[in-house]
């Protein structure tokens, strides 16, 4: 399906590229919906626990498309949500309804290998930095 806008065309084939990532980082081999429902996942997650500044200059390296998703449902007042290793995981695990070999801290690793493909290093480390040491480890 042609947009014939540019702009559109570029971010939905950003965003397939990052999911093939996925998959390959996985080992799903194509599951798309799968892809898409971790990576959402895993972002609504890590924007939960980000500060305001921090979770809007992570998305700034997201795909358009991938951003518009990130965004969805957030409420800026709400953040961050104070949450530890063990919660950060269940948030995920709450909106990921796929079992994973490796289990879902396999399945936060998986995404943030593929996404250091698409985003500049300097915006993970970044993130790293405002995160507990218990969940920043995770990536």
């Amino acid at each position: 399906m042609a947009t014939q806008v540019e702009v559109f065309e570029t971010t939905i084939q950003k965003t397939n590229s990052l999911l093939k990532d996925i998959d390959a980082e996985m080992g799903w081999g194509d599951r798309r919906k799968q892809a898409y429902a971790g990576l959402r996942a895993v972002l609504h997650a890590l924007r939960d626990r980000l500060p305001v500044t921090e979770a809007a200059n992570f998305a700034a390296q997201l795909p358009m498309l991938v951003r518009g998703f990130y965004f969805e449902g957030w409420k800026p007042e709400s953040v961050p949500k104070k949450m530890h290793r063990e919660e950060f995981l269940e948030a995920i695990s709450q909106q990921f309804p796929f079992a994973v070999k490796g289990g879902i801290k396999a399945l936060v690793n998986g995404m943030m290998r593929a996404l250091a493909k698409h985003i500049d290093p300097r915006a993970l480390d970044d993130i790293r930095e405002e995160l507990p040491n218990d969940i920043a480890d995770l990536f």
